[in-house]
């Protein structure tokens, strides 16, 4: 049998600008709240190259781009886009309900 997921309490959505990201901790890991394209997505909020907050940077075309090197992240997969980091964060399942966004750690 496979357990349900436990989700957290991440933000309210009405934080979360229009094709904007903002930072949020979730059980003590930092997590990128993004809404692009109408969807909420949500992934570690550190890049993978120089390990600052991807919530500082910029969000267009489902990407969300780290504004120290311009590394890209797929917002639905975490995959990085284009320049290649040493590595790559997975995105984070999360959903929103009405007015709050939850996520769960991977």
């Amino acid at each position: 049998m496979t357990a349900t997921p436990e989700y957290s309490r991440a933000c309210a959505l009405s934080e979360v600008p229009a094709e904007g990201v903002i930072g949020v901790e979730v059980a003590g890991e930092p997590v990128a709240v993004v809404r692009a394209g109408g969807e909420v997505y949500a992934l570690r909020d550190v890049c993978s190259h120089a390990e600052v907050p991807l919530s500082e940077g910029e969000v267009y075309d489902h990407t969300v781009e780290c504004w120290l090197h311009g590394s890209c992240f797929d917002l639905r997969t975490g995959k990085p886009t284009g320049y290649r980091p040493p590595s790559r964060y997975p995105s984070i399942q999360s959903r929103s309900k009405a007015t709050t966004c939850t996520s769960r750690s991977p």
